[in-house]
């Protein structure tokens, strides 16, 4: 009953019906903004949104510190936990921690074979069925293009769903006239999906710029709340 609740409520569902035809296996997302406006908050959520399914997740984390990605599970799963009234919090917080596992590595040390050898080992030997891959701190301004495409490849041989985070950094103009970033145009062909994030009046609003072969800037019905960082309805 519980899982059904938070499906029917996740505002991940109204985001995957804003896309044509979907997201799902063998896609590549990235949500990209500068940092500290939100990208963690969207991908910690799509992973929640999975393991309150009971589906489980795998989340590579390029971040020197495993503690901060464990941060934010903790503190938007009790943000949820206290929007939804849950009464059996700590039943639902186990199954979301056994069904997550997060791997970390370092971009300029790791190349991404061995990345993808990891969670492969996981998917096969290990028999974690994860179908969503979580990608945090990935160095898009390094000269990356070929890695990416390895992501797509594996993605599309085992059906998998990535989503990733773009940090966008340096001066303006950031994005082009339909606000694609362009640090992102080398990497069109194997992008999906490409959500941007701005702060819009107080509030941080989502836009979605490429959806699979259609790029055309979109304003998304979904806002993050500037206190609890959840993502809710327009």
């Amino acid at each position: 009953m519980v899982k059904k609740i938070l499906s029917a409520r996740s505002p991940i569902k109204t985001l995957e019906k804003n896309l044509r035809g979907g997201f799902g296996p063998g896609h590549l997302g990235v949500f990209a903004s500068r940092k500290g406006v939100g990208k963690t908050a969207c991908l910690v959520q799509i992973a929640l949104d999975r393991l309150f399914e009971e589906k489980p997740v795998i989340h590579v984390s390029y971040a020197s510190r495993v503690d901060y990605i464990i941060s934010w599970y903790e503190e938007l799963f009790k943000n949820l936990a206290s929007r939804e009234n849950l009464k059996s919090e700590m039943e639902v917080h186990d199954r979301v921690v056994r069904n997550r596992v997060i791997l970390n590595f370092r971009q300029e040390g790791m190349k991404t074979e061995q990345v993808l050898k990891s969670i492969d080992a996981l998917l096969g030997p290990g028999n974690f069925a994860a179908r969503t891959i979580i990608v945090d701190g990935f160095n898009f301004y390094l000269p990356c293009a070929e890695d990416l495409a390895r992501f797509k490849q594996f993605a599309t041989k085992r059906q998998l769903e990535f989503w990733f985070s773009c940090s966008l950094k340096g001066e303006d103009p950031l994005f082009d006239h339909l606000g694609l970033p362009f640090v992102l145009k080398d990497y069109l062909p194997s992008l999906d999906i490409i959500i941007t994030l701005e702060h819009d009046n107080g509030r941080v609003r989502l836009n979605l710029v490429k959806d699979h072969d259609q790029i055309s800037s979109k304003k998304l019905r979904l806002k993050l709340d500037p206190q609890t960082l959840l993502l809710t309805r327009i």
